[in-house]
């Protein structure tokens, strides 16, 4: 292993001539260019010598070098990742005092790990919600598996916005290439400023309830009220035998216009039971993960200038090509 001694020794002569380890960090960051020493190293190796530390090697160690994969190496490194998930691999390198090849072999092969970026969450959840999250998720399987009719009685619904136009994805714009041709680029684009609310109920066949609301409508309780009667004459329309019974659930998220007191006693007076969402958990809602998702696919590069235009094209687009029956939503 690199000792870097003789980035130690300049390190020491800029301490001999009076700069401090804020100067000195530029000076050897310039002098080795990529093999430099990061920051916290040059910063200890300064400190050592201002507490008056003259050798430049490394402190002499007792029994075999630890540059092998043995199991002590394995639990050192076990127990510095579970310290700090955030350890590089070349922090390790220099903490352990192993080379890269074997600091990479201990992570991946012996431990059985690999770098991964965190996932974006609306919010951690604590662990009151984590297991709150948990006795839902058993009691709609427990209901499923008692009632294997239950989910045809869903009817789940959400809002979103559909835009005039709406970037393409990473897997629209992919393309084939040979070898020698560079790689395709694309400029960055934005999502257009005309755009329009929808308001999607759907269940286990198709949509039973859409509409856009009006130009500077907020989804208010008051709002939503006005939508759940609409609602409720769509099922009467296009699900007879649900309505007939009465035993259908609504499901939707928690947003404060859903989840409102008001909204709560209108559900109870014409008897819709809901079907219970944990707070902070976009993944249990099959709008935010399925529907919403598949129905803008279609709308995706295709541009609407006016908020008319979007509601007039917008149901085609999804539909698709109505021979094959692609995705016939509306």
């Amino acid at each position: 292993m690199n000792e870097r001694v003789d980035q130690r020794i300049c390190i020491k002569f800029c301490f001999k001539l009076g700069h401090s380890s804020a100067e000195t960090i530029p000076m050897i960051k310039k002098a080795f260019g990529d093999d430099s020493m990061n920051k916290a190293q040059i910063k200890l190796w300064y400190r050592c010598f201002k507490d008056g530390r003259e050798s430049v090697e490394s402190d002499q160690r007792s029994g075999r070098p630890s540059t092998s994969r043995t199991p002590k190496n394995v639990e050192s490194f076990r127990a510095a990742t579970n310290e700090n998930w955030r350890l590089t691999v070349r922090e390790l390198e220099e903490d352990l005092g192993n080379p890269q090849p074997i600091v990479s072999q201990i992570l991946t092969e012996a431990l059985g790990k690999k770098r991964v970026a965190a996932k974006l969450f609306p919010q951690l959840q604590s662990r009151e919600l984590k297991e709150f999250r948990a006795a839902v998720a058993q009691d709609l399987l427990k209901t499923t598996n008692n009632d294997p009719d239950f989910l045809k009685k869903v009817i789940t619904g959400d809002e979103s916005w559909v835009y005039g136009y709406d970037p393409e994805t990473k897997a629209q714009s992919s393309q084939w290439k040979s070898p020698e041709s560079p790689r395709p680029k694309k400029a960055r684009q934005s999502r257009s400023n005309v755009k329009v609310m929808l308001t999607v109920f759907s269940e286990h066949e198709g949509v039973v309830h859409h509409e856009y609301a009006p130009p500077g409508q907020t989804i208010t309780k008051d709002y939503y009220i006005e939508v759940l009667h609409r609602l409720r004459d769509a099922v009467r329309r296009k699900q007879q035998q649900l309505c007939a019974s009465g035993d259908w659930h609504l499901h939707h998220d928690n947003v404060p216009a859903h989840s409102s007191s008001r909204v709560h006693t209108f559900l109870v007076k014409y008897r819709i039971t809901q079907v219970c969402q944990p707070p902070y958990s976009p993944d249990l809602a099959p709008c935010d993960f399925w529907l919403f998702s598949k129905l803008k696919l279609p709308l995706k590069r295709k541009r609407f200038q006016t908020a008319n235009e979007i509601k007039e094209n917008a149901p085609e687009a999804a539909v698709g090509d109505s021979e094959k029956g692609l995705f016939r939503l509306f």
